[in-house]
């Protein structure tokens, strides 16, 4: 007679562990859709002193343009509730752009969007978004919260 070389304890956990996983998953599955429609007020006009977009590192050598592979802007664009720039302003958009295609028709932007509208404010907290990792956090995604003390 073969001997059972998972002990029972063993099994009950696996067991445990596979409900865990299917309750939390079925769970992650009950997302709330919310639309919005956002309008950048980008202001990239070089000298402007009220530029929201400026190169800051690029190919030495070469014009720091929209279309020139490596060329990386800092963006801080008004975000209003309609496309009239003088529209009410809803939040700010901020990040990075980074030209990414040696062609320059491609580019890899990463922004927060930050709500000043009282309305559309969450929490007094900031928070900034997890949507990547590595090795055990392959795939995270999620948020994470800063505060100062």
């Amino acid at each position: 007679m073969a001997t059972n070389f998972v002990p029972k304890r063993h099994t009950i956990l696996f067991l445990a562990l596979v409900l865990a996983t299917t309750t939390y998953l079925a769970k992650a599955t009950d997302l709330k859709e919310t639309q919005l429609s956002l309008y950048f007020q980008d202001i990239s006009a070089f000298g402007n002193p009220n530029a929201t977009v400026i190169p800051v590192a690029g190919i030495a050598g070469k014009a720091w343009t929209f279309t020139q592979f490596g060329t990386v802007y800092v963006t801080d664009d008004y975000i209003t509730e309609t496309s009239d720039p003088k529209s009410p302003e809803v939040g700010r958009a901020q990040g990075m752009y980074v030209t990414a295609g040696l062609d320059g028709l491609n580019s890899h932007v990463m922004i927060s969007i930050v709500f000043t509208n009282k309305e559309k404010q969450f929490d007094s907290v900031r928070e900034v978004a997890v949507v990547a990792g590595t090795g055990i956090f392959r795939f995270a995604r999620g948020y994470a919260t800063f505060e100062t003390y």
